[in-house]
This record gives structure tokens, sequence and C-alpha cells, in this order.
């Protein structure tokens, strides 16, 4: 691949988990919301760490040498949150006025989302 598109992709992808991981602590009733039923009482401390980590994952990413174990992490963090998009998903927006188009396109595009974080664990 072109270095000015892998570094483009790199640098998007990074400000996109960075600016997610930001929105936990900006918009927390949105997140803490999205959380399923079986995990609301741990809301507050998921909603952290997942913010947490989507920030240290993006930044890791700008950093040549940690860039291998950043892009793991965001790898298990996007399988790790795929329950809260299901869950979106079934509840209809989990309260919130949500297309519900919009909550079905978001399934399949996690596969892009892990393809992506898995193509800078080389």
């Amino acid at each position: 691949m072109n270095q000015i598109i892998y570094y483009t992709l790199l640098v998007l992808f990074a400000a996109f988990f960075i600016y997610a991981g930001v929105s936990h602590f900006r918009k927390a009733w949105f997140f803490e919301k999205i959380v399923p039923p079986y995990l609301k009482k741990w809301k507050k401390p998921i909603n952290i760490i997942s913010g947490v980590a989507e920030i240290i994952g993006g930044i890791g990413l700008l950093i040549p040498q940690t860039r291998v174990m950043a892009a793991w992490g965001i790898f298990a963090l996007l399988i790790a949150v795929f329950p809260s998009n299901i869950y979106m998903y079934t509840s209809k927006g989990a309260g919130m006025k949500i297309n519900q188009n919009f909550l079905l396109i978001r399934l399949p595009l996690q596969l892009v989302l892990l393809a992506w974080a898995f193509y800078y664990t080389r």
C-alpha cells in the first residue's frame, strides 16, 4: 500500500478512536444507556474503561513502537463492545430515537473496523 494512503488511513483510524473515547466522557449518558441490561450495574465503570481504552488505543496507533499492540487492543475492544451494538439494534435504540436502519448498518460496519484494526497488527 502506498505510504501516503497507509498513514492517512492510520491517522483517520486513530482520530476516530480518540474522538470516540473522549465522547465517552462528554456524553457519558449515551454510552451508559447502550450498555446491555445484564451489565447495567457496571455501566459507569464500563463506560470509563472503554473510553480510556479507545483514547489509549488511538494514541498508541500513532506511535510506531506501540502500533501493533494498540491495534490488537482496538481489535479486542471492538469485539468487547459488540454486544452494545446488538443491544442498540434489538432494543430499537435503547430508548433513544435512532433510525433502525442506521443501527442495522452499524452491525456489519464492525467487521470493517475489525479488518481495519487487524491491518495494523502486521
